[in-house]
């Protein structure tokens, strides 16, 4: 039987999405536009960033979140993205 290590991670938990985010979000990973919710390792253990990869070039936004504020963080850049790119949109 194998035995594996427990991993000590960050996990931003849940966070209730609607169907205009994922909307959102689908066309922007479409178009290779990805943002996540990252660790802020230096804070505490509830501080989160928010990376953006846009082209495959990684952007940080400087600010520090709670994860709940992170997650609305990061729905707000994908609809942002999808508003400036989508010319279906209007």
């Amino acid at each position: 039987m194998w035995k594996f290590k427990k991993t000590s991670g960050r996990s931003p938990g849940r966070y209730p999405f609607t169907p205009e985010d994922m909307k959102h979000a689908g066309w922007c990973i479409r178009k290779a536009i990805k943002i996540a919710i990252v660790p802020h390792w230096e804070g505490s253990s509830e501080d989160w960033k928010v990376e953006l990869n846009i082209n495959n070039k990684i952007h940080l936004d400087p600010a520090i979140y709670s994860s709940s504020e992170a997650h609305k963080k990061m729905y707000k850049y994908y609809k942002y993205y999808y508003d400036k790119y989508n010319k279906n949109n209007k």
